[in-house]
């Protein structure tokens, strides 16, 4: 008679992701599963489990953001590499459990002979055999679900961020800005979970924005913001220039104070100098990538960063027992 056993839960954090992963652990009352990275001279490397996994349900946490230790690409290989040998020494499934998914900004062809690069990391993930990839925040939602074909799952940090700000905005006219058209569906979703948590109306505004090479450009804000807190809400802050720009047109329209929130904040280049800029009154991350970048900058009088460990605990363990994500992300 073939056993109906739930498999055994494993989950594993990289080095460069351990105190992550710990506090993730901590929240599921485990510890983190026992395993190896080891450096060749050449700078190859290595990574194996210290523990039997054959038929057991595996999650690998690993942030694929760049650091001052390793790249974004160093990070990426290392983690597909263990998620093969996990595979190789039977696990029955392994989810990756990648907080910051790299490349998830390259998924369209925006110039003749573009790379998809977004679906050539799917690809990659699926050539060494990975179940499922758990995030955060991507992007765009539906190029990262369409670009897989093993199992995708998806958080969202808006309750986080809800959250945070929900109680001290309750005497207060508020406003939700998307810095550009393409993130109008993300901070919808923002305004109308804050909207519900305050019990009153929400305003919704967003600005223009075109890139093309780098540069950030266009003036055009629609949407009521004189008197009112703004509230900013995108997916990243990259070099920190396109909440800058939003920030300051929503106060040369008479937003009374400005906030902004991102999931990941990279804080590449100036960002620490751009952001700085006294139009933005405050700034909330999460923690999917650490703000190292920023030091001793002024701008970290003004930065929160938001813990999501409980909430990808959560998610992992509905994932182990077949519990529901959407619901999770609702309440």
């Amino acid at each position: 008679m073939q056993s109906t056993a739930q498999p055994e839960l494993r989950v594993f954090a990289l080095e460069a992701s351990r105190a992550f992963g710990e506090r993730v652990a901590g929240h599921l009352g485990l510890a983190l599963s026992p395993h190896e990275e080891r450096e060749f001279e050449d700078g190859e490397h290595k990574a194996r489990p210290l523990t039997s996994v054959r038929g057991a349900d595996v999650m690998v946490i690993h942030s694929l953001y760049g650091d001052e230790r390793q790249s974004g690409n160093d990070k990426l290989c290392r983690l597909l590499f263990f998620v093969g040998a996990l595979k190789d020494a039977a696990a029955a499934r392994v989810t990756a459990v990648v907080p910051y998914l790299a490349y998830a900004r390259k998924d369209r062809k925006t110039k003749p002979r573009d790379p998809v690069t977004t679906r050539y990391v799917a690809a990659l993930f699926e050539a060494v055999g990975c179940d499922a990839v758990l995030t955060m925040d991507v992007h765009n939602l539906a190029a990262y679900q369409n670009a897989f074909r093993c199992r995708t799952e998806h958080l969202e940090a808006n309750g986080l961020f809800v959250d945070h700000f929900a109680p001290s905005l309750q005497d207060e006219d508020v406003v939700v800005v998307s810095p550009d058209a393409g993130g109008i569906k993300r901070a919808e979703q923002f305004r109308q979970r804050l909207a519900d948590t305050l019990g009153k109306a929400v305003g919704a505004a967003f600005a223009e924005k075109h890139r093309s090479e780098g540069k950030v450009s266009g003036e055009l804000l629609v949407g009521e913001v004189g008197g009112r807190t703004a509230i900013i809400v995108d997916d990243l802050i990259s070099s920190g220039a396109t909440i800058a720009r939003t920030a300051r047109a929503c106060r040369e329209r008479g937003a009374r104070q400005v906030l902004a929130a991102a999931t990941h904040g990279l804080f590449m280049d100036d960002a620490a100098t751009v952001l700085a800029d006294s139009a933005l009154a405050r700034l909330v991350v999460v923690d999917t990538v650490p703000p190292f970048r920023l030091g001793a900058s002024p701008l970290t009088a003004k930065l929160t960063v938001l813990d999501s460990t409980a909430l990808f605990a959560e998610a992992i363990r509905r994932l182990h027992d077949g519990g529901s994500l959407t619901e999770l992300l609702q309440e």
